[in-house]
């Protein structure tokens, strides 16, 4: 937590390097989440004319299950994260800002950097997680009746079905010779 007041009687701003343990309440917003490990914030947080910047360089190691197997999958995350906050009082002399969500709204007398940190990681879940080796192999999962296809795929599939549906496609070839 950054003190508004500390913030503004630093002239060059306050610098940071923390190491930080969030995985609990990462797991309390997004369940899928196995761990999360290696977590440095390095930045600053600087004030001027009436806002706050906070800027900081995240690093961290993030465990989910894969998007197929559901095996455990360790992903390696960097992550640069500029954001700009405003005092509850000052929204009035700035309200186009807050509008537009160019600003963010300070609750109380400090800036939560793990509040920050947990948002970031949030939003920067990917969709797609995969082993080493399901990123290799080309064969996408399938069963009984059913089977996984990519979006090209599906695409040529779907056109090769409107092709063999079309009523003209028995007169193909009639007048060849």
């Amino acid at each position: 937590m950054f003190n508004l007041n500390e913030i503004k009687k630093s002239q060059e701003g306050l610098s940071f390097e923390k190491s930080l343990d969030v995985t609990i309440a990462l797991q309390d917003r997004q369940p899928e989440i196995l761990k999360v490990a290696a977590l440095v914030a390095k930045g600053r947080v600087v004030y001027e004319d009436g806002l706050y910047h906070l800027s900081y360089d995240l690093s961290y190691v993030i465990t989910l299950p894969s998007s197929r197997s559901l095996v455990p999958v360790d992903l390696t995350e960097q992550l640069l994260v500029d954001e700009i906050f405003i005092e509850a009082s000052q929204v009035a002399d700035k309200k186009d800002l807050v509008e537009d969500h160019l600003v963010l709204v300070v609750e109380g007398d400090a800036i939560d950097l793990a509040e920050s940190v947990i948002d970031n990681i949030l939003l920067n879940i990917p969709l797609k997680v995969l082993t080493e080796e399901e990123a290799k192999e080309e064969q996408l999962p399938s069963g009984n009746d059913w089977v996984v296809l990519t979006e090209s795929q599906y695409q040529n599939l779907k056109a090769e079905e409107k092709e063999a549906n079309n009523p003209f496609a028995a007169l193909d070839g009639l007048f060849d010779d």
